[in-house]
């Protein structure tokens, strides 16, 4: 595993709200959910959480470059430079225990996130939440998932699951370049040995997603010493989206982070 030295940084520098956003702060929060968008994903694809979240938890999404304000950014092509940046905008922030969660590609930068933060307890991530995505050390993502003629048109298909179009609309479209970068970037992650996390691990998976079985989930078994648990959820690869009350509430029961709203 690759070392990078990670600088605090302080509260209200330029340089870590270009990384994290923020929607509701909350005051002396009792929990910190950071979240990582998938592949053409953006931090607002989260706001709807807020919905089913308590006062006492604080939820922060991470804006990759390419999307939103950042936009005019261009995509960063390893998740090494997706992570490390995150983890340098976290350096140094105590407080509230910090529980990470990333979906489709945000699985493995919350997981190399957490690699950085445990190396240099700053601060130690208390849980790490993977969804629908391989172990790192399984094959890469796309060689398990069916190919499609156009995956811009699909992910934004399976990103509006379940939104209904009324007062949930869904997070404004991402560039169809930015998109296809995304795909890029994590068709290259390939996982490097390293230490095992120590805090505990939980694997989401949908049980009718055909790319990220059970099986290949199993796998994240072996990325931490802390306790390990494999979750199938009703749906496909964006389950999270159908199903968002249920997977609040599951991450909230399993972090400790308290009751989800109703």
């Amino acid at each position: 595993m690759l070392r990078y030295g990670l600088t605090p940084q302080p509260h209200g520098t330029a340089r870590a709200p270009s990384w994290l956003r923020t929607p509701a702060p909350r005051h002396r929060p009792g929990l910190r959910l950071l979240c990582f968008p998938h592949e053409g994903g953006s931090a607002e694809f989260f706001d709807p959480w807020l919905n089913h979240l308590p006062d006492t938890v604080e939820l922060t999404a991470v804006q990759y470059p390419g999307r939103g304000d950042r936009a005019h950014e261009p995509v960063p092509g390893q998740v090494d430079d997706l992570a490390r940046p995150v983890a340098q905008a976290l350096a140094g922030r105590g407080g509230a225990p910090l529980v990470l969660f990333g979906h489709g590609m945000g699985a493995v930068v919350a997981f190399e996130t957490a690699r950085l933060l445990t190396e240099h307890h700053n601060p130690r991530p208390e849980a790490l939440f993977v969804s629908s995505h391989p172990a790192p050390t399984d094959s890469p993502v796309d060689e398990g998932r069916p190919h499609h003629d156009d995956p811009v048109a699909r992910l934004r298909h399976l990103a509006s699951e379940g939104t209904g179009g009324g007062a949930d609309p869904g997070p404004p479209p991402v560039p169809p370049a930015t998109v296809y970068a995304d795909l890029r970037t994590a068709a290259r992650y390939r996982y490097r040995p390293g230490p095992p996390l120590e805090c505990p691990v939980t694997a989401l998976v949908g049980i009718h997603d055909a790319g990220v079985t059970a099986r290949r989930a199993e796998g994240w078994r072996s990325c931490t010493t802390g306790r390990f648990t494999l979750r199938a959820m009703r749906g496909g690869p964006f389950y999270l989206v159908r199903h968002r009350a249920a997977v609040v509430a599951f991450l909230l029961t399993r972090s400790g982070g308290g009751r989800a709203r109703a």
